[in-house]
This record gives C-alpha cells, sequence and structure tokens, in this order.
C-alpha cells in the first residue's frame, strides 16, 4: 500500500485519514493540520521523510496570496525550500493546481454552449489568489471585480477588472504592507462596517462569486440567503460540508475546479503526490506534457455540482423600449405630475426627453423555459419618442442605443433587443449590430410571426368560419404587399393556416415566383395572384396589410362584417377614428406574448402581468435558447428567421397572451361585441 501523507497550513480539526484505490493501486491518505504553524509543519516534513512514499503540502499557496506579512511568507519559502532537499518526493500540486483551474473554465465553457460565462458579473474574494481563473475569466467577461484592496488593506474602493489588479499586486501592495498602524485602522468598527457594506453590494450584484478554499467559510458566513440567492460558486476541492453550506444558502450552482478522482474529495497536492507514486514519476522530471497526456487519458473534468439536485442556468438578456407618444412618459411620475399641472408643457418635455440618457427602468425575472432554462434581464429606456427620432435623425438614436448597450453589457447581459423603429429608421438596427458591445436582435420577426398568430386567432373566435381537419379555417386571406419581404413571410404563413389565400403585388413576375414557392410547400392551397386588392376585398375573411401603399387600396369601409385586418405598418395605417367607422371589423396591430414562468417580475409596461409584446419576446426567446448572437436586423425580416423563432418560441412555452389593437388590447368582451355587430350585418344582407 502506498503512503501520502499531507501536511496542511489549514486548520487540524479538518484532519482525516483513508484508503483508496487509485490507478490499481491501493493509496492510504493522513491529512495533518498545522494551523498556520509553519515550524510545526517543517518538523513534520522531518518526521515523514523517507517513511512516506510521497507528502503534500496543502494551503501554500492560498496562505502566500492572502494578505501574510513578510516573516510569513519567508517562513513558507524555507518550508518549500526544505521540502524540495528530501528524499521523499514533496509536491504543493502547483502543476496540477494551473492546470485545473484554467481546464476547468475552458472546458465547461466549452460544454454548456460556449456562451456559459459570456458577459457575467464576477466577484473575486482575493485575485490575488485565483489568478489563473482571473485570467480566463477576462477572456468571457469585461466585468470582474476584485475585493483584495478592500479586504487585506481596508482601502474603500473594489478593483475593476485584471489591469487594475495587476497594479493593485504589484508594488501598491508592497507599499501598503509597510504602513505603520495599519490594523489598527483596517480592524476599527467604522472600516469593517463600510468594507462589509461593499463587499455585500459587491456579491449581491454579481453572477458568480470566486472563493478561494483557503478560508472558504470566514469569506462567506458574513452573507444570508437573500446575497447568496441563485448565485453561481467557483472554488475548488469541494467537501460534502461545503456543498450542505452552500445549499442552505440558496446557491444554484457550484465548480468545482479540483476533478473528484477519488470517492473522498481529495485536495490538488494529494492528487498531484498521488500521480507522481502511480506513475513512478521521478522528482524533477516532470514536464507539462505528461502532465497533459495524464489529464487527458484520465478524462480529469471538473465537478458541476447543483446543490437543489436539478440542472440551473440562468440567461441573461437586455431590451431597449422607448415611449411610442407623449401619453407614455406620463408613466414617470416627475413628468406625470407636470403633465397634470401644465399640460401645455408636453411638447417641451418630449424634446427635452429625447436628450436624457438611457436608463434602467425595470429588472425583468421570475422567466423559465418549459425546458428548465431560466432567463432574466433588463429594460433599459430611453426617452426619445418615435416623432423625435424621425426629427432628429438616425445617428442621434444610434448614439443613444449604443449607450443603452454599455449599460446593458455592465449589467451581464448576454443579448440585447431594440424596440420597434419608425420604417424612416430601417437601417438603424443595422448599423448598431456592427458596433454595439452586445448581439442585436430587433424583434421583428417574431412581430410578423405573432400578428399573423393574432390574426388567425381572433378569425376563430369571432367564429364566422369554420375549422377543416380540426387546424385549417375554411376562410380566404388576403395578404396586400405580398412580393415585399414581410409580405414573403406573411403570405407563406397565411398558406399554412388559410383554405384560400389571395396574394396582392406590383411586380407580376415576383408574384407568380412567390406563388411556385408557397404551392410547392403547400400544394393543396387554393392559391391567387393579383395586381389589384379592391375588386376581392368584400370576399375576405382575412387582410393583411403589410405595406404603407396598403393605405391607397385598403378601404374599411369596403370590407364584409367580421373581417380580420391586420396592419404590420409602423406607424399604423389605420386611425383610431377610421377604426372606429367599422365597429363589425377587427384591426389586429400584433399579437402580445405570455412568458414562460409562474412568477414573472417586471415593473408595467403597458401590459397584463407576465405578458409582453413580441419583440421582447423574440430577446428573451434567444436568451432561454442561448443563442447570442445577431438575429433580427433591418427593417425585413426574413423567412427561416420568422419560421424558427416561432418554433423555438413554442419550445420554451411562449403562449399568444393578448390580440392588439390601434387602441391597446381587446378584451374578450370588445371581441364579443365586434362578432355580434358583424352577425347582425350579415343577417342583414
Amino acid at each position: 500500500m502506498k503512503h501520502i501523507i499531507q501536511i496542511s497550513l489549514g486548520p487540524s480539526i479538518d484532519d482525516n485519514e483513508f484508503e483508496t484505490d487509485f490507478l490499481e493501486q491501493k493509496f492510504s491518505v493522513q491529512r495533518l493540520g498545522t494551523d498556520g504553524d509553519v515550524e510545526k509543519a517543517s518538523d513534520l516534513l522531518l518526521k515523514w521523510n523517507k517513511k512516506a512514499d510521497a507528502i503534500a503540502l496543502g494551503g501554500i499557496r492560498s496562505a502566500q496570496s492572502m494578505g501574510q506579512t513578510s516573516a510569513f511568507k519567508n517562513d513558507v519559502a524555507r518550508l518549500l525550500e526544505l521540502g524540495s532537499k528530501l528524499e521523499t518526493p514533496v509536491t504543493s500540486g502547483d502543476m496540477l493546481r494551473l492546470v485545473g483551474h484554467e481546464w476547468s473554465l475552458r472546458h465547461i465553457q466549452f460544454k454548456l454552449g460556449n456562451n456559459y460565462f459570456d458577459n457575467a458579473r464576477v466577484f473575486f474574494f482575493s485575485g490575488r489568489s485565483s489568478r489563473t481563473i482571473a485570467k480566463v475569466m477576462a477572456e468571457y467577461s469585461q466585468n470582474l471585480t476584485f475585493a483584495d484592496a478592500l479586504l487585506e488593506n481596508g482601502i474603500p474602493k473594489l478593483i475593476d477588472g485584471l489591469k487594475e489588479l495587476r497594479r493593485y499586486s504589484g508594488r501598491l501592495r508592497d507599499v501598503l504592507d509597510w504602513v505603520p498602524g495599519k490594523s489598527l485602522i483596517t480592524d476599527s468598527e467604522p472600516v469593517r462596517s463600510m468594507t462589509g457594506h461593499l463587499v455585500r453590494q459587491a456579491v449581491q450584484d454579481s453572477h458568480i462569486l470566486v472563493v478561494p478554499h483557503h478560508s472558504f467559510f470566514k469569506y462567506l458566513d458574513r452573507f444570508t440567503v437573500e446575497d447568496l440567492k441563485a448565485k453561481t460558486i467557483i472554488t475548488s476541492t469541494v467537501y460534502d460540508d461545503r456543498i450542505d453550506y452552500l445549499k442552505d444558502k440558496g446557491v444554484d450552482v457550484i465548480i468545482d475546479t479540483t476533478p473528484k478522482l477519488l470517492k473522498n474529495v481529495a485536495g490538488v497536492s494529494v492528487l498531484e503526490a498521488m500521480l507522481r507514486v502511480a506513475f513512478e514519476i521521478p522528482r524533477g522530471e516532470e514536464s507539462d506534457d505528461e502532465l497533459l497526456e495524464i489529464i487527458s487519458n484520465m478524462q480529469m473534468e471538473p465537478r458541476i455540482i447543483y446543490p437543489s439536485g436539478k440542472p440551473k442556468r440562468v440567461n441573461r438578456f437586455a431590451y431597449v423600449i422607448h415611449p411610442p407618444s407623449q401619453d407614455y412618459l406620463k408613466k414617470l411620475k416627475p413628468i406625470e405630475v407636470l403633465s397634470d399641472l401644465a399640460p401645455g408643457m408636453m411638447d417641451t418635455v418630449e424634446k427635452v426627453m429625447a436628450y436624457a440618457p438611457p436608463f434602467v427602468y425595470s429588472t425583468v425575472s421570475g422567466i423559465r423555459s418549459e425546458t428548465g432554462v431560466e432567463a432574466e434581464g433588463w429594460l433599459i429606456a430611453l426617452g426619445v419618442t418615435p416623432e423625435q427620432m424621425q426629427a432628429h435623425g438616425p445617428d442621434f438614436t444610434t448614439k443613444r442605443i449604443l449607450e443603452a448597450a454599455e449599460i446593458a453589457k455592465k449589467k451581464g447581459a448576454q443579448i440585447m433587443g431594440i424596440g420597434l423603429l419608425p420604417k424612416a429608421m430601417k437601417d438603424t438596427s443595422v448599423e448598431v449590430a456592427k458596433h454595439a458591445v452586445l448581439p442585436i436582435t430587433t424583434g421583428n420577426s417574431y412581430f410578423a410571426s405573432s400578428a399573423l398568430w393574432a390574426g388567425a386567432e381572433a378569425v376563430r373566435k369571432l367564429g364566422m368560419t369554420r375549422l377543416k381537419n380540426g387546424k385549417l379555417l375554411r376562410a380566404k386571406a388576403m395578404v396586400i404587399g405580398a412580393t415585399g419581404a414581410v409580405g414573403v413571410i406573411c403570405s407563406h404563413l397565411l398558406a399554412k393556416a388559410f383554405e384560400e389565400v389571395h396574394l396582392v403585388g406590383r411586380n407580376i413576375a415576383k408574384l407568380l415566383a412567390l406563388q411556385e414557392s408557397i404551392l410547392k410547400e403547400v400544394p393543396s392551397i387554393k392559391l391567387h395572384v393579383s395586381t389589384r386588392a379592391d375588386t376581392k376585398l368584400s370576399d375576405m375573411d382575412m387582410i393583411v396589410a403589410t405595406s404603407s401603399g396598403a393605405r391607397q387600396v385598403l378601404d374599411i369601409m369596403q370590407v364584409k362584417p367580421g373581417c380580420v385586418i391586420t396592419d404590420i405598418n409602423l406607424p399604423s395605417i389605420f386611425t383610431k377614428e377610421g377604426v372606429a367607422k367599422r365597429p363589425d371589423v377587427l384591426v389586429i396591430r400584433g399579437g402580445d406574448i405570455r412568458l414562460p414562468g409562474e412568477n414573472v417580475e417586471m415593473r408595467d409596461i403597458g401590459l397584463p402581468p407576465g405578458v409582453v409584446y413580441a419583440g421582447l419576446a423574440e430577446t428573451i426567446t434567444l436568451a432561454l435558447e442561448g443563442r447570442f448572437e445577431v438575429f433580427t436586423v433591418g427593417a425585413s425580416p426574413q423567412w427561416d428567421k420568422v419560421r424558427e423563432i416561432y418554433r423555438l418560441g413554442l419550445k420554451h412555452g411562449m403562449q399568444l397572451a393578448a390580440i392588439s389593437g390601434v387602441d391597446g388590447i381587446y378584451s374578450e368582451e370588445e371581441i364579443a361585441r365586434v362578432k355580434a355587430l358583424a352577425m347582425k350585418e350579415r343577417s342583414r344582407a
């Protein structure tokens, strides 16, 4: 039996001994803690020299980087020098630790979609003792915060970024070590109170916490479930008691950078000692290539532990909203008061608000896909209305959206959506996508899909048509502007839901090509093409207006009672007054989406709780899917993107929640009223 002795600078209360099989050999492992006593550790080294097959020095690197005195560091250096002179191989696990820390993060990033750590807010209790993790994490996120200066020297500031950590870890920290009376300052009640507040705030604002193995409980004991709930913890050598501890603290995910090769959890110094003995690696002859081969052959993967027993993943998004009119500006309390006192000032307020910097209007939480993935995010508000966007030009709005993207990135968002922009600014999203610090989507693909979804549902609710085979509507639909980019999409979608579809456009060749494409996809459909809409308007059960040119040919007074008109133009080609002329007709602006999750929370956006606009739903769907990429940009979505986002929405549990018109959401009572009037008018015919 091979005998491994671990001499640790950690607490002796954790001492233990176990036997195990490893690589077809039997090992006995005994831990001896010295409670930070370097002299005792030296005596133990001498005692076990020639008696053990290998000696593992534990807690060495952690102790060296935890702000200890120069005298202590010198003692540790002499301990390591003593170990290098013994006949029994002595290791501190440095090779395995360095490779393990880096490999664990890269492996998990790859295994979980190559985006798990992207743009996460990561807090390090000690950047100095987690340098390798910080270096790798900096490749995935710039949102790194370090508490070294605060916890070591009482400096009332957190370190942001790897560059600042390097600056502090250099000469500045060495100078601070020599400040006389420093402990009297850092241990004073005001400083400890301030330190506790800053660290608690940083922990609450972070998604991932990197906690050194050494002094693990000392770092975390001050925090409650409210502070650590839903966090991811990265640490090393996670014993069962630490898993139970973190479970009680509400932690969602634990990433253990030390692979578990044995039934018992063992630190990297022990594992490296066992590897040296098992592979009979002579002192001084180990190499990076040899270690790499061992790791590869043994599949030494890091552990991902879910304390609740269920896998947990939360992806993050942001969505830029803007007021569609002056009325929406009044939702802000100061403006609401001003509008009541001086309503004539609203034009001035609208112009001033256009220059307001972006701000976080609301957090969004509680979204849970049917696949188990969760999403959280932020609604970032601009103060500029569509009228002011067009008055100032595209560059004005582009600049503010890019500023919003910077805010979203600092919050930790992995993708950002843009609220619907006026058609005159159709190229703005393309420009934003080129320069934004996050992937961008406009939501137009889901907007087109949900508008037709809502239109078809409205036809069903009016109940004036029958279903064929329980699904296909025995009804006639028309697309005006069928050969445009949005019109092509609408034509394809309607062909899957209606028995008969009429395609109207100006370009005859494009109409014929579209007809051929749809018939290949849906051979059984009754499909007609025409350059005129007016000859068939009165026969249609549903009419879709996809271009502003429909304003000249779509006369609402000519359509039959109970007709559903879906207007996908922005701004709408219909006014409230125009719609009011035909109370027996339903004019649809779009479909609103109910998010999956029982406890969705966000501030009021003018919709029922848990219901969002289709553009926001697209952003959330992409977040749930882990598709952090530029998806929909430009004014015209693509058919394959519309089809894909609809499929992904269903996969994650998105549901059509409401049907919206030019004056907001239609209630069930309003739809019933339209139906009653339509039936009355039809009975007269």
